[in-house]
């Protein structure tokens, strides 16, 4: 076996070095916060007035926990607000003007077994008074929608709810429901609602941005609500609110998944963690990775340390807060592994 020159083993050495050097400073963005005071799973974040708030949560046993926390990054800090008025999750979150909105989920039904029982609610949560207003109800009950905000207005899309004339009242494994593609925006301003052109592709536990008030709704799980009986996609579609139109296909997400979360950050979408299944294994992922509209293309930043699902996340100053979440896909009894973890991934560091 011939060895190496010298010359070769110098220039393997430097890049060896190099490589090591990018991962450090790749490594260097990744930083802890406080950790979230209730771990969970199936949380909803949301950036507001410079802080985040993170709602939502569902306990073994799908008891909807109606969390609400708000976390000061100057301060480092959690504080414990009132909870929902309704404990629900898979929630449709919004933000205008420093108040929150929040449309649909599911809850805990008030008999019968346990299951997820699709939602026509609708609320406003201001955070400076720590107060909750009810608003229109959403036309179609359902729940894990995507939410975008465009010239004022909240357009509630897709998600996951009952097969139209069904009489089945809940969502459930083995009980008949689908994925949705209703498209359904509301209007703040006089508190009403009107129907606009479907999702081309039904689906609920989708990821989503607003760029250039065009919609993007991202991956996602096809079928069921339920990643046991589902299959994720990586489809990107792109909706414009001006022309009530869809357009073409974009480029897919290099990794189909779904429950993850996500936040838009100077003209790019970015999203992380997720769950996926096939017919040999269930996992989480770690992965984190942006899409840019303009370019029609995906890129992949350093992936976040713990693997997880049903997190919370947004973007606060150009940083990436990833939130609690679990890291056992499926949640079958005994598998949850919900974690306090708050990564925060500084999007402006080189």
């Amino acid at each position: 076996m011939s060895t190496l020159s010298g010359a070769v083993r110098s220039t393997l050495s430097v890049w060896v070095l190099a490589f090591a050097c990018m991962t450090a400073a790749h490594a260097q963005k990744w930083t802890t916060a406080a950790p979230f005071p209730e771990a969970s799973e199936e949380l909803y974040g949301v950036a507001a007035g410079g802080k985040l708030y993170v709602f939502g949560g569902l306990a073994p046993g799908w008891k909807p926990k109606g969390l609400v926390y708000e976390y000061d990054p100057a301060a480092n800090k959690w504080t414990k607000k009132k909870n929902m008025p309704l404990a629900s999750h898979h929630l449709g979150l919004g933000e205008l003007n420093g108040k929150i909105y929040v449309f649909g989920g599911f809850r805990y039904p008030d008999s019968g077994p346990a299951s997820w029982q699709p939602l026509d609610t609708a609320w406003e949560y201001d955070p400076a008074a720590d107060t909750w207003k009810a608003l229109a109800p959403v036309p179609t009950k359902r729940g894990s929608p995507n939410v975008g905000l465009v010239n004022g207005k909240f357009y509630v899309i897709g998600g996951a709810g009952l097969h139209p004339g069904s009489k089945e009242t809940v969502v459930h494994p083995a009980r008949p429901h689908r994925s949705v593609s209703v498209n359904e925006v509301y209007d703040p301003a006089t508190n009403t609602w009107e129907s606009r052109s479907p999702l081309p592709t039904a689906r609920n536990h989708a990821a989503s941005g607003v760029v250039n008030n065009k919609i993007y709704i991202i991956a996602g799980r096809l079928g069921a609500a339920f990643i046991t009986r589902a299959s994720n996609t990586d489809l990107v579609e792109v909706y414009d609110p001006a022309t009530d139109q869809w357009g073409d296909l974009k480029a897919p997400m290099p990794t189909p998944r779904s429950a993850s979360a996500w936040g838009t950050y100077k003209g790019k979408i970015y999203v992380a963690g997720g769950e996926q299944r096939t017919s040999d294994f269930q996992r989480t992922f770690r992965a984190v990775q942006a899409y840019d509209p303009a370019a029609n293309r995906w890129t992949s930043l350093p992936p976040m340390t713990f693997p997880r699902h049903g997190l919370a996340g947004d973007i606060i100053d150009g940083k990436l807060h990833l939130v609690s979440g679990d890291a056992a896909s499926g949640g079958a009894p005994g598998t949850h592994i919900e974690s306090d973890v708050h990564e925060v991934l500084d999007l402006e560091s080189k």
